[in-house]
């Protein structure tokens, strides 16, 4: 064990090639993948070896790992400190992280605190104990609505299409208030600032209907890390539960949301995986928040029975079809067809979609 010499920290851009594989032979030995996300490596070198690493994506710091020989030293307190001077630096002050639940004390003493933790696979940690209360109180203040029947929608709309108005519609009929989180993250076809604006102006003629930013704590599947958990099936079942154990547990008693509304997926088997998810987290699993009743609803169809979807619109939009396109939209959305908004790098919609 190395206790008598101080490692030098490197800032390493993904976009460098040679260090960027460096790091994965580092994060392999010790048995960790590589999430394509990230942007930046903090590594700690000594006698010019690599010996501990974490990764910054955003808000996240992932990939984090340290040599077997440096363990039980101050290099992981070292490492996460500097992780997150770099990420100030990037103007992200509030960082999360995701671990196996073994490592959880070790980030506690780094000045982290765990949110959600989900059986023996993965916890979500914060860097600061109020940050969610905060958040949850702010909802609270600014949006709460009375009512027995409190329902909620999160939704990425991408674009928002006449399903999605249907959903809302629907939804809103039978609750004396409903809430709408628009999910937050840029990884769409669509700006964030874009869906927002079309949710908001797409109900705006009801009456009883909150839209809001959906925040850090409404989680992107684009976002969410699988460096930890090498198979596909469980990175997804435990982004689900992660995501939906959050709103269980700290959104809905802030607003007391008692309805969670989503449409029916007929095409993407991680979005219906993801619904039935919302059965198992939100109605049937104990915790000690109340349970949360979901219904889903079935989507609205176009003229020929076919369900519309936001993937769809977006097909079509590729192919330069806007008038087709547009019968799937409500006018609301039809000024960012014509506009040209569809950002060509990211076609594919993250799992939080619900229609």
């Amino acid at each position: 064990m190395y206790t008598d010499r101080t490692p030098e920290f490197e800032v390493i851009h993904a976009g460098n090639a040679q260090s960027r594989e460096e790091v994965v032979r580092f994060l392999a030995r010790n048995g960790l993948g590589i999430d394509d996300d990230i942007e930046q490596f903090i590594v700690a070198r000594y006698q010019r070896n690599l010996v501990a690493c974490t990764g910054i994506a955003g808000n996240t710091l992932k990939c984090i790992a340290v040599d077997p020989a440096w363990r039980g030293t101050s290099l992981s307190l070292t490492l996460i400190h500097e992780a997150e001077l770099q990420a100030a630096q990037n103007g992200e002050h509030q960082l999360f992280l995701f671990t196996c639940p073994d490592n959880v004390k070790s980030f506690r003493g780094c000045g982290f605190y765990p949110l959600v933790t989900v059986e023996n696979r993965a916890s979500l940690m914060e860097n600061t104990p109020v940050g969610i209360h905060r958040y949850c109180s702010q909802l609270r203040r600014l949006h709460f609505m009375p009512g027995k029947n409190i329902g909620a929608i999160v939704m990425n709309a991408n674009p928002f299409t006449l399903g999605h108005q249907y959903l809302i519609e629907h939804a809103a009929s039978r609750c004396d208030a409903l809430h709408v989180f628009v999910v937050q993250e840029d990884v769409s076809a669509f700006s964030f600032k874009e869906r927002f604006t079309m949710v908001r102006d797409g109900s705006r003629h009801l009456p009883n209907v909150t839209v809001h930013p959906g925040s850090a704590y409404i989680i992107s599947r684009g976002t969410f890390p699988g460096y930890f958990l090498k198979d596909k099936q469980v990175i997804d079942k435990t982004y689900a539960a992660i995501d939906l154990l959050l709103f269980r547990n700290y959104i809905a008693p802030a607003l007391n949301i008692n309805h969670r509304f989503v449409g029916t997926e007929p095409f993407c088997p991680l979005t219906a995986e993801y619904n039935r998810a919302m059965h198992r987290w939100l109605e049937e699993e104990t915790s000690a928040a109340a349970c949360i009743s979901v219904h889903e609803i079935a989507r609205r169809t176009d003229g020929n029975n076919v369900p519309v979807s936001a993937s769809a619109v977006r097909r079509l939009l590729k192919e330069n079809n806007i008038a087709a396109a547009s019968r799937m939209v409500p006018a609301t959305t039809r000024a960012f067809l014509n506009n040209g908004s569809l950002h060509q790098p990211c076609l594919s919609e993250p799992l939080t979609a619900a229609v």
